[in-house]
């Protein structure tokens, strides 16, 4: 969203309301326009247009009664002005074969309604290009942000601590690369679907993470992220209710968000998994997020398909959130299912997962035996919850000063402030159960 700072700064209630408007329609009216322009970039800077006109409007007007419609039949003649002056229209028109969505461009504010009854499809096209697989995993993170959510480059800057011209050039990139790709606004099919619909989940998952346990910073959790993603989620569910993994994970992240008030101590601490208090669980959110993976699971069932990776963390968090006390999890349970998610998508890190499971459901002897073949390989040994979790593993057998080795070097190796010195308490004697799991 632009500023709304300057000389035409708008009043207070107007600003508020235009910011609500745009955090909630920016991604309707950027697919709007995109559908008439045929370029994503573009409909990006004419929904911004659109913006700053009624930044200018509004405050001297009014606020209309369906702001919403107002910005997008705003854009969407922006648009046809484009058209006419760059080019010309009768040649453009055959080019994209868009002359009815010209002539509803021309429709007034009352008769808009009847324009937007595909607009669904067009936001989740617009979701798909977005988190396209032509651009890096950072620019579709901030395209995402910016076309669907709605945040302004300062937003995001702050949310990744980093600043604002690297996300104005991330953002940049990204636009003139589906332009020159001829990307456009449409939702992909057959087997085209599968591997998009994996990375624009991979890109939600990636947002609500750095918002879950933030890689940097001395912040360990930032809640506006997760919540961002949270959105997202639920309007991804909404556009494609017929996709068990959209719906996993919704409810992964839900689970993961109800721990939030109680993954903090009083004086900032992390409260690690096992040691924390469940009556602080958001349980009304923990049974939305059931409802979605009973959903997911329905589907599945009904497809006879297998559960792909969401759905199958999904039901390990939920392994979690059913418990009533920490010594009421179905550790048995979680380690088959970090199984099968292993045998789906191997990874060293979901193998460092499973052997946390396997250290509360058969010990942490057969446990230590998993990590170390772990480290054996090499591969996670620039990640610190391996020697956390080794660490974890040696003191429970007591080997103390081994363990304590461990977490001074995972301490080393975290980024994390709040983490660090969660390590560091540990490294010095401090007990409690930590690793992958532990994390909370």
């Amino acid at each position: 969203m632009p500023s709304t700072t300057g000389p035409q700064a708008a009043t207070p209630d107007v600003q508020r309301t235009l910011e609500a408007v745009w955090r909630m329609e920016a991604a309707k009216v950027t697919a709007v326009v995109a559908r008439v322009v045929g370029d994503v970039g573009l409909a990006e800077d004419l929904a911004q247009d659109a913006f700053v006109q009624a930044l200018e409007q509004w405050p001297r007007d009014g606020i209309p009664t369906k702001p919403g419609a107002w910005l997008t039949a705003t854009a969407r003649r922006r648009a046809v002005d484009r058209i006419r002056r760059d080019v010309n229209l009768s040649a453009k028109l055959q080019q994209v074969g868009h002359l009815e969505e010209l002539r509803v461009a021309e429709l007034a504010e009352g008769d808009f309604d009847a324009a937007l009854e595909d607009v669904d499809d067009d936001v989740l096209g617009l979701v798909f290009a977005a988190c396209h697989p032509a651009l890096t995993a950072q620019a579709r993170i901030c395209l995402t942000l910016r076309m669907i959510g709605g945040l302004t480059t300062r937003e995001i800057a702050r949310a990744f601590l980093t600043t604002e011209s690297t996300v104005a050039q991330r953002i940049s990139r990204a636009k003139k690369t589906l332009s020159q790709d001829g990307v456009t606004v449409e939702v992909p099919s057959g087997a085209e679907l599968a591997p998009r619909l994996a990375s624009v989940l991979e890109v939600v998952y990636l947002v609500f993470n750095e918002g879950y346990a933030a890689t940097t910073g001395r912040d360990w959790v930032r809640g506006d992220l997760m919540e961002e993603a949270i959105r997202l989620g639920r309007v991804l569910a909404a556009l494609a209710p017929a996709e068990p993994e959209v719906h996993g994970l919704l409810a992964l992240m839900e689970i993961q968000a109800s721990r939030t008030r109680a993954r903090i101590g009083r004086d900032g601490e992390p409260v690690l998994l096992l040691e924390q208090d469940r009556s602080l669980w958001d349980h009304a959110l923990i049974r939305h997020a059931l409802a979605a993976l009973d959903r997911a699971v329905a589907l599945l069932e009904a497809a006879r398909s297998s559960a792909g990776p969401y759905v199958l963390q999904a039901a390990i968090a939920s392994c979690h959130a059913r418990a009533r006390t920490a010594d009421a999890t179905d550790w048995a349970r979680i380690a088959a299912l970090y199984a099968q998610l292993g045998g789906l998508r191997p990874s060293p890190v979901v193998e460092l997962n499973r052997a946390v499971a396997l250290s509360y459901a058969k010990g942490p002897e057969a446990a230590l035996e998993v990590v170390d073949a772990l480290a054996a390989t090499g591969e996670l040994s620039d990640y610190h919850l391996l020697p956390s979790v080794r660490g974890d593993l040696l003191e429970r057998l007591g080997h103390d000063e081994q363990a304590r080795a461990e977490f001074a070097r995972a301490a080393s190796m975290a980024q994390n402030d709040v983490e660090k010195a969660l390590l560091l308490r540990r490294a010095d004697g401090a007990t409690g159960a930590t690793g992958a799991q532990g994390a909370g």
